[in-house]
């Protein structure tokens, strides 16, 4: 294949290795298959998801990261700072191959404005999370999560497991919001989601995370109702703005059951459209006025919020789903936009305290099949999770691969690693076709400080303390990840988030039994941590679960908690 090619990008697959291990081998591959048209938004311009989330920062810089992984030894590490390569250091066999680090700005300086400077400089560029850590997997990445949060909210709005004759509004169907209408459906829902780019509504149809695209909402939405009353689970995409969309919504008194928004508002530069602008004309206007541009996307987003706080005064149950477009808002002069609550306190913070966040693998053999024999591998050993089993017959029945066949499970602590060790006994075994690399999304149980999403409202009021994804990036280095990334902005953008992420192969060996052993032990275990450090007694709980694997000498919340 041509390795430098920047058109159709689409990583090897199978069992032979274009690298001298398998560590820099997974690596090259999930970059390659982070650009794969499949996979990326926007892979001419290098741009994973999330606005200007990007796997390299230049194309010049991601020749030179093909270029150095393919002949990077055994005990050598490549250094990548905001998508560049910039050296390669002798370390030795049980350390990463990659270290990666996007975004980073000293906190005086951590500002959106400094950012566009030196990005506009050629400094820096926005890795987002698994951008630019090279693990990101498509919508299938995000779906499970979806999943999860509305499956909360079912059990605690409508005390049902499911979605069925329910209405859920939102908007965004980019790399992130494009998972909202199959785990909707998933649940026997009807979504009615809103997006400016047409070309986006198409990739779920082609995707299958959408049922249909339309343009008229008095069509679309009279469509919905019908398909509400008759419990149908049905999933539209509607070519608009939000703002649109929630306006006439309000003004014939219809009443969402869930209501949120998934447009890429915590970069209103890049990721988010202002009202009356479709994607060229928004293009334009960026580049010849981006100061106008800004104002104009600020101005959007507080009437967006002000609209779905009247309508969550209405009965929505409407929820952030972690863009910031909150804050967004409030610097707009939307005083009451944080009554609208964060989906993390409000649904899944309970499941950080077990350990259990958005972990994932992909096959590197490129063969579906492996995909199945891990599922069904996962239901072997965990099969008396009812949650669980129902999550994989769905991912099954509805989830299209992209790129590399992959697969995500919320697992928690002590079931990511003892999985990861089967997977590589299969791997050796020669059952699966080639090695499987095993990673998570950076929003996960203990690698993300975001007062605005995973971090909001902590019981003991540390929701902005960053130390704990810089011991998590540290331990995952520590203990062996083959590739680890350290990361500011994520979905929250530039100022309100840090972020790790560690990834580690499964190749068969007994090298990759340790690795795995330890990675996939501590990484969730340092998050279990964290949350029983804050005082949370499911985590503690879960830390004395395992008194033979747990030397934590916790003296507990510091102070009394700000935050309950």
């Amino acid at each position: 294949m041509n390795w430098f090619r920047h058109d159709n990008i689409h990583a090897p697959r199978g069992a032979t290795l274009h690298c001298r291990g398998w560590g820099q081998e997974a690596a090259l591959r999930m970059l390659m298959n982070n650009l794969d048209p499949a996979v990326a938004e926007d892979p001419a311009h290098l741009i994973v998801y999330g606005g200007r989330g990007r796997a390299a920062r230049s194309w010049d810089a991601y020749d030179k990261i093909v270029e150095t992984l393919m002949k990077l030894e055994n005990d050598e590490t490549l250094l990548i700072q905001s998508g560049k390569p910039v050296a390669v250091f002798r370390t030795q066999p049980s350390a990463p191959r990659v270290l990666i680090a996007n975004s980073n700005l000293v906190g005086k300086w951590a500002s959106l404005d400094e950012f566009n400077r030196l990005e506009a400089e050629g400094l820096t560029m926005y890795g987002q999370m698994t951008a630019g850590s090279w693990v990101y997997i498509g919508s299938q990445g995000i779906i499970q999560g979806t999943f999860q949060t509305l499956v909360a909210l079912a059990t605690q709005h409508f005390q049902a497991d499911h979605l069925r004759g329910r209405l859920y509004v939102s908007a965004g169907l980019g790399g992130m919001g494009g998972a909202q209408p199959l785990a909707a459906k998933m649940l026997e829902g009807v979504a009615l989601i809103a997006d400016v780019d047409p070309r986006r509504i198409q990739r779920r149809l082609d995707s299958g995370y959408l049922d249909a695209g339309m343009t008229s909402i008095p069509e679309a939405v009279t469509r919905a109702l019908e398909a509400k009353a008759q419990g149908e689970s049905y999933t539209i995409g509607i070519q608009c703005h939000a703002n649109e969309l929630l306006a006439y919504l309000r003004e014939r008194h219809i009443v969402p059951d869930i209501l949120s928004d998934q447009t890429a508002a915590h970069d209103p530069l890049v990721g988010y459209i202002p009202d009356g602008y479709g994607v060229d004309e928004a293009a334009a206007l960026r580049a010849k006025d981006p100061t106008e541009y800004l104002c104009l996307a600020r101005a959007s987003i507080g009437r967006h919020v002000e609209q779905m706080l009247s309508l969550q005064a209405a009965g929505a149950v409407t929820f952030d789903y972690g863009n910031n477009i909150r804050r967004e808002a409030l610097d707009a002069g939307v005083d009451h936009a944080f009554d609208i609550p964060g989906y993390v306190p409000a649904t899944i913070r309970e499941l950080f305290s077990e350990g259990k966040g958005p972990f994932r693998w992909a096959a590197l053999s490129g063969d579906p099949e492996d995909i199945y024999r891990m599922d069904d591998l996962a239901l072997e050993m965990f099969g008396d999770n009812p949650l669980l089993r129902r999550w994989f017959a769905l991912a099954r029945k509805y989830i299209h691969f992209q790129g590399l066949p992959a697969r995500i499970a919320y697992m928690g602590q002590g079931e990511r690693d003892a999985f990861a060790l089967k997977v590589n006994d299969l791997v050796a075994q020669g059952v699966l076709h080639a090695p499987v690399v095993f990673g998570r999304d950076h929003h996960d149980t203990g690698s993300v400080a975001s007062p605005y999403r995973e971090t909001e409202a902590m019981q003991d009021g540390s929701d902005a303390i960053a130390d704990w994804p810089i011991l998590n990036a540290l331990l995952n280095v520590a203990s062996g990840a083959h590739w680890v990334a350290f990361h500011h902005g994520g979905g929250t953008g530039i100022g309100y988030s840090l972020h790790s992420g560690a990834q580690t192969v499964a190749d068969g060996s007994s090298d990759s039994a340790d690795r795995l052993a330890r990675v996939l032990w501590n990484d969730p275990g340092i998050g279990v941590v964290r949350h029983a450090d804050a005082g949370y007694e499911k985590a503690q709980r879960t830390l004395e679960a395992f008194p033979e694997r747990f030397n934590t000498p916790l003296l507990g919340p510091t102070h009394v908690p700000t935050n309950k």
